[in-house]
């Protein structure tokens, strides 16, 4: 089922509905978001796909900004996954392309607001200078405390499980882990996000109701919220209305409430 926010939320200001989140605390620590519908947006407007994806290089900025705001402490964003791959080469260097230039525009400002932009997945088959801009988005930004920015590229959930299951079997072979001894803190120190707190809101754009292989374990005990905007269409507004259905939730993790 899609979640939807409140007939208030549709009517209120960007900056109203920030003021009703901060009254109400409980704000997500942790927000991960599959932005999806780029290509849909596009064609609607009679545009190649290329269009949608630049055009959702400003709901990155607008997400990123609203984050800040309402005080997340972490926001992780699926920008391309390892079966985007088999998309069009034309598109597939388009992508790369953007990455550059959002890095090339943004870094600086993300700097300068304290964000901490970390870049996680197969990186190795990104081309090299997209690799050269990961590499120094993340430098640049290396000292941001405000905001921890994932930018998951080349990403997939299962992979990246199956990365943390050899590292924990090379650390059995070698006799620094027992196999009885292996704890769900191992897996978890051995994942793209160690270090961070797993999604308290997994928010997915454009209608869609599935997880595309992300996060699978992190999100275990997240709280879903299905938006039928297109990305490129997503934007401040829409994430306060997200974590104001957030904060509208009664969050058990399989417990009784006395």
């Amino acid at each position: 089922m899609c979640a939807s926010a409140s007939s208030s939320d549709m009517t209120e200001s960007s900056s109203e509905l920030l003021s009703r989140i901060r009254v109400h605390g409980a704000v997500p620590r942790h927000i991960a978001i599959i932005m999806d519908g780029n290509g849909r947006w596009a064609r609607a407007r009679h545009m190649p796909r290329v269009f949608g994806h630049r055009s959702g290089m400003k709901a990155v900025r607008e997400v990123v900004e609203g984050a800040l705001e309402a005080g997340v402490e972490w926001l992780s964003l699926f920008a391309f996954s390892q079966e985007n791959w088999h998309r069009p080469e034309t598109e597939v260097s388009a992508l790369m392309s953007l990455l550059e230039e959002f890095i090339a525009r943004e870094a600086g400002e993300l700097a300068q607001q304290g964000v901490r932009v970390r870049v996680h997945g197969d990186l190795s088959r990104l081309n090299p200078a997209a690799a050269r801009a990961v590499d120094r988005v993340m430098e640049q930004t290396a000292n941001g405390t405000r905001l921890g920015l994932n930018l998951f590229i080349s990403y997939g959930g299962r992979a990246e499980l199956v990365r943390a299951t050899r590292q924990l079997a090379d650390d059995v072979l070698a006799g620094r882990l027992a196999p009885d001894a292996i704890t769900e803190e191992d897996i978890s120190a051995r994942l793209y996000t160690a270090g961070c707190p797993d999604p308290d809101l997994l928010i997915r754009t454009s209608g869609e109701q599935r997880l595309s292989n992300f996060l699978l374990w992190q999100i275990a005990y997240a709280e879903l919220f299905i938006s039928g905007v297109y990305w490129p269409d997503f934007d401040r507004k829409a994430l306060f209305g997200a974590i104001g259905d957030f904060q509208r939730r009664d969050r058990r993790f399989g417990r009784v409430n006395t």
